[in-house]
């Protein structure tokens, strides 16, 4: 049996806001935007390429055994892509606030891109929530 992680609940304030920074700044797939009940709305949105959408909502009741996750408490959720200079052009380029480029070294985090799989940026939500995205080889993407 596979298990396929498709569906990130990402903790945020304003919906439209949200939905705004995710689909126009960021690049995002809007794929929904509903009340699926009164009260009760959901926006998904999804990465170029990625099977894995991300959810916001609203009014909806918590899931039982699950805990209530404040807005901008959701960090280290990972993206890959395979030209991180190019991506961080595109998200500099719509107004996203992201870091320098930056790979691990002897002294920990240092400037620059580093060796294979060892280059990274970040960047928050308008809520907080950080995101790290990842060089990674483009032989994975053929997969």
């Amino acid at each position: 049996m596979n298990w396929t992680l498709e569906v990130v609940t990402v903790p945020v304030t304003d919906l439209d806001r949200a939905k705004e920074f995710y689909g126009e700044r960021c690049g995002f797939t809007v794929d929904l935007d509903t009340e699926v009940a009164p009260g009760m709305r959901v926006i998904q949105v999804t990465p170029p390429g990625s099977r894995c959408s991300i959810a916001m909502q609203s009014g909806l009741p918590r899931m039982p055994g699950t805990k209530e996750m404040s807005p901008g408490s959701l960090h280290g959720l990972q993206l890959c892509v395979t030209d991180l200079d190019a991506a961080r052009a595109e998200l500099v380029g719509r107004g996203v606030d992201v870091s320098p480029l930056m790979h691990v070294g002897a002294a920990g985090w240092e400037d620059g891109k580093g060796d294979r799989w060892n280059s990274f940026m970040t960047f928050q939500d308008p809520d907080g929530n950080g995101w790290v995205v990842q060089e990674a080889p483009s032989e994975l993407s053929e997969r």
